[in-house]
């Protein structure tokens, strides 16, 4: 809250043009005094330390600064930094009466530090209240938010109130328990599998601070092996943290977690808990009670004490991206976390994204991957079924199943439940060419290519249209964009086995297990339910319907999903069957046949190095009306290595409908324009983005302009 003092002296009469600016400046500093607080009560000020400096919580981007207050002596003891303040916000100069500062309305705030004076020159409004003398914001807690905010272009205020949750009067009234001892270091077991598990879990509990990407085998043994590393990483004298995609998730690492070190010695932090209990949860945390932690996405801020390993389980899951401003994802935000607090980090997953290929191609990371061996005993049988064999196959024609799905679905049945993945409606392609399936690509900035209703080829990014396409890899010149319906080929599985109960699971009702017992388990990707000691086959229905999404992701998304679900069969030496209904010359489906999501994922990263794609490059969605999409982009100082893509029009958000992040108001007309820069101007850009924001926000601009920066779906 500065400001200079504009007046100066004339200085002395005659003095030479260099004498005189030397006197005008001496005099300037000499008059600009110090602000000396004053309450507007007048009362009584803290007798050290009378400055207070305040983060006000709100969230607008020309706000995003510290604000100094005045510390009444009443208030001295409780006003400590990182407690929960209010002050009075909006009162200028003209709101001052006899040198005291009145006026302005209450708003909620945090206490960043204490100081003997401020460099603001006017009279400071002193701190209403302290809203509770206990302190919920660390240094280290302030440092990281600092940093995520900086990232991803938004303000501080806005990245602590994903950080922080709500105050509860009840719980932080209830002493926190005793922290325990540190537990013995776990033994490694199933961690022996794969060729640096062992020595990765030896030197967590030796203090170290290794960084993997764990490509975990199928099966459930990976909770056991996630909680043998937060033990070790314990028995070290250190915290950890473990983030998840879901609910259902968390019930399974907290109830390995439990089973190896017993209770207490872990919290559990989700969104879907009351306030009460989260609240009570994360202040064990913060006072330090409990030093490990398991949570979604809502724990990814949590203050774990000394902090030692901080674990993220399968990043590709879209669950881990904040829907909330300024939208930060859980990889990013604890890779931040293992870079500030120097401690160990593991990214695991069945599948592997292209994020973790480059962790792991940049050297940041080692990886953890099990011998063709190990995965060979561990791995279901996996069989394809493609265009070719559905249109020899009479029984595919008449109900739109392969014959060899019957089959499976069939010899399953004998020993256990089969699953059946089926995509979600409203899964929208994209084009493709019809011979050898190649997504089709803009010639200019290889964006994908579209055609809405009758009109002519469109890139999703660039907007420009594209006439003359053919296939770059076979050279024909036809398109294929197709989806199966999903609702009657599972009424079809279920008039073919009558005498065998269908369980579903997915929007309206996810179950988390089902038993052992032969049945038809029909699921949407993501909604799979484990089955007691594995299901017998899996059917992957629609592959082409994943595949063929409009989105940069959609084989890499296609790939963990198949092998999300594949990984609960039982392995191939038990009779664990999958049937994939996908072209089988496909990379992803290549990849499901090989079980190698690595390999795949590397050879996504060489594509996406050769094309510019993310997350090689970096990149921003800019999003918002016509009018107020190009004013700001004419005023906005990208780096000289940005490129714009765009801008393109938004599909219309139909009123009564569920809205997706980003996407427009109901009704409205909105267009988003794509800025794409080279590694290493990813921090200019956000500053660029955030700069030109805050500059349209503090002139008053009524029309909304969304920034976004890393967007998951790009198309």
């Amino acid at each position: 809250m500065s400001s200079a003092d504009g007046r100066g002296e004339d200085g002395a009469q005659g003095a030479p043009p260099e004498q005189l600016a030397l006197i005008r400046e001496g005099v300037r500093q000499a008059r600009a005094p110090k602000a000396k607080p004053r309450t507007w009560r007048g009362a009584a000020l803290a007798k050290e330390l009378p400055v207070a400096r305040v983060l006000v919580d709100k969230g607008v981007l020309h706000l995003d600064r510290y604000f100094d207050y005045a510390v009444p002596e009443e208030l001295d003891a409780e006003a400590q930094p990182g407690v929960r303040v209010r002050v009075r916000f909006g009162a200028g100069r003209h709101r001052v009466r006899d040198g005291r500062r009145e006026g302005g309305g209450l708003i909620d705030g945090f206490l960043v530090e204490r100081l003997a004076e401020s460099d603001y020159t006017g009279p400071l409004a002193a701190l209403a209240q302290v809203v509770s003398p206990e302190p919920v914001l660390g240094p280290e807690l302030l440092g990281l938010a600092r940093a995520v905010a900086d990232r991803y272009a938004g303000s501080l205020a806005d990245v602590l109130q994903l950080a922080v949750p709500p105050r509860n009067a009840r719980a932080e009234g209830k002493p926190s328990p005793a922290p325990l001892p540190a537990p013995p270091a776990p033994a490694a077991e199933s961690w022996t599998r794969y060729a640096r598990g062992a020595a990765f879990v030896e030197s967590l509990a030796r203090g170290g601070s290794p960084r993997a990407v764990w490509n975990a085998l199928p099966g459930p043994e990976w909770a056991e092996e996630l909680a043998r590393a937060v033990g070790a990483t314990l028995a070290s004298g250190r915290g950890a943290l473990v983030v998840v995609p879901d609910g259902r998730t968390v019930s399974r690492v907290d109830a390995a977690l439990t089973s190896l070190l017993g209770e207490g010695r872990h919290a559990v932090l989700t969104a879907e808990a009351g306030p009460e209990k989260r609240y009570r949860e994360w202040l064990a945390v913060r006072r330090g009670s409990v030093r490990a932690v398991v949570g979604t996405r809502a724990a990814m801020f949590a203050p774990v004490r000394d902090l030692g390993l901080v674990v993220l389980w399968d990043d590709g899951d879209g669950s881990h991206s904040e829907p909330h401003a300024p939208q930060p994802h859980a990889r990013e935000v604890l890779l931040l976390r293992a870079a500030h607090d120097k401690c160990a980090f593991l990214l695991g997953s069945w599948g592997c994204t292209v994020e973790a290929a480059q962790l792991v191609e940049s050297g940041w990371a080692l990886p953890l991957v099990a011998g063709r061996d190990q995965v060979r005993a561990s791995a279901p049988l996996v069989r394809t079924v493609g265009d070719g064999d559905l249109a020899r196959d009479e029984a595919a024609r008449a109900a739109r199943l392969p014959t060899l799905a019957w089959q499976v679905v069939r010899e399953g049945l004998r020993h256990g439940p089969v699953l059946v993945q089926v995509p979600r409606r409203g899964y929208v392609p994209r084009m493709a060419c019809a011979q050898c399936r190649a997504p089709a690509r803009c010639r200019h900035c290889a964006g994908p290519l579209e055609a809405r209703d009758a009109d002519a080829l469109r890139c999703a990014w660039c907007g420009r249209e594209e006439a003359a396409w053919h296939c770059p890899e076979c050279g024909g010149f036809r398109l294929r964009a197709q989806v199966v319906g999903a609702r009657r080929t599972a009424e079809e599985l279920g008039r073919a086995f009558p005498a065998v109960p269908v369980r579903t699971s997915g929007r309206e009702q996810v179950l988390d297990t089902v038993p052992g017992a032969p049945a038809l388990v029909v699921s949407t990707p993501g909604a799979e339910p484990v089955a007691e000691g594995g299901y017998a086959a899996a059917l992957l229905l629609d592959g082409w319907a994943m595949l063929s999404r409009p989105d940069l992701r959609a084989g890499e998304e296609a790939l963990r999903r198949w092998i999300g679900a594949s990984a609960l069969v039982r392995g191939q030496g038990a009779g664990g069957t999958v049937v994939v209904v996908a072209e089988p010359t496909l990379r992803p489906v290549q990849a499901l046949v090989r079980w190698d999501p690595v390999g795949h994922a590397v050879r996504e990263l060489a594509e996406r190095a050769e094309l510019g794609f993310p997350p090689v490059s970096r990149m921003a969605a800019v999003s918002g009306t016509a009018e107020a999409l190009a004013a700001f982009l004419a005023v906005v100082e990208l780096p000289g290595d940005a490129e714009v893509l765009g801008p393109v029009p938004l599909p219309v958000t139909d009123a009564g409908r569920p809205r997706r992040v980003g996407a427009p108001p109901a009704g409205e007309h909105w267009e988003r324009a794509l800025v794409r820069v080279p590694p290493g101007s990813g921090a200019a850009l956000a500053a660029a983005l955030k700069a030109a924001q805050a500059a349209r926000m503090a002139r008053g601009g009524s029309e909304p302009v969304r920034i976004r920066i890393d967007p998951p779906d790009i198309g």
